[in-house]
């Protein structure tokens, strides 16, 4: 294939503008960031701060008993992501449903939906962590852990099941009046033709509220369990210092981090497919 003149000018003229970009980012961000640090260090109670919040040798010796706690936090991450997706699945299909039989389920679908999204999940965590237990109901566990997660799948749900309903209502009718004409039945397809259209039109959203998820796992430390949070509150009680809270900041952080740019990327991709069309 052969380029043109004009092409490779246009070209040579887009790298040129993509370096200058590039260059006048870098600058800008270095002149911040050099502003910023002079700005926090020269200030009068910077030392303090430094040794109350940026204290190299607690945050070591703090870490360990973090990195233990935040191993819980992943693990209730990954129970209540699936949890989350499979209840918000159905509680979504069900507000979908069409005709009058099914006015029940959808008065109750949209009932939790309102309730749990209106609910701050703070006082949710006391309601479930505190009162389930206080009930003395057989079967009702006392574990904080397994309450702690019971909440936030009860608040999360309700988000992504709303995530879930936009997304299957943005199928075009013709989809599904074109499954019907090939001889498929409702169940079909929801399963075969309208759900993964509909997922992958709300993937990107899907994927920030599981970015949200990872920080509120750290809120079951309200309840007693010992993840990332509690144990940077077990030191920072230990050494009157609190380094071990920005210990658990940090490591939040970075596993944020990734999941939001896989987000941003799913995002421009899906941008780019639908500018394609």
């Amino acid at each position: 294939m052969t380029v043109s003149k004009l092409q490779r000018e246009r070209l040579a003229y887009k790298r040129s503008r993509s370096r200058r970009s590039t260059l006048v980012a870098l600058l800008s961000t270095a002149v911040f960031a050099v502003v910023g640090y002079f700005t926090v260090t020269r200030a009068p109670g910077w030392p303090r701060v430094r040794e109350s919040f940026f204290n190299v040798e607690i945050a070591w010796r703090s870490l360990p008993a973090v990195l233990e706690g935040l191993w819980l936090n992943l693990r209730v991450l990954l129970v209540c992501g699936v949890l989350i997706l499979v209840l918000a699945l159905g509680i979504a299909a069900v507000r979908t449903l069409r005709g009058p039989v099914w006015f029940p389920l959808r008065v109750l679908a949209t009932a939790y939906v309102d309730l749990f999204r209106g609910l701050p999940l703070i006082i949710l965590l006391y309601l479930v962590g505190f009162g389930l237990p206080a009930l003395r109901l057989a079967g009702v566990p006392n574990d904080y852990v397994v309450l702690g997660g019971a909440a936030l799948v009860m608040a999360y749900t309700a988000y992504v099941a709303e995530v879930f309903r936009a997304g299957i209502e943005s199928v075009h009718p013709s989809q599904v009046a074109a499954a019907r004409s090939l001889g498929l039945d409702p169940r079909k397809t929801m399963r075969l033709v309208v759900l993964p259209q509909a997922v992958r039109r709300v993937l990107p959203a899907l994927l920030n509220d599981f970015v949200a998820l990872q920080k509120d796992c750290g809120l079951i430390s309200v309840l007693g369990a010992v993840d990332a949070v509690r144990a940077a509150q077990i030191e920072q009680a230990r050494s009157y210092n609190f380094t071990p809270y920005v210990v658990a900041g940090l490591l939040f952080v970075l596993l944020a981090v990734p999941s939001a740019r896989f987000a941003d990327a799913v995002s421009r991709r899906a941008e780019r497919r639908q500018g394609g069309r």
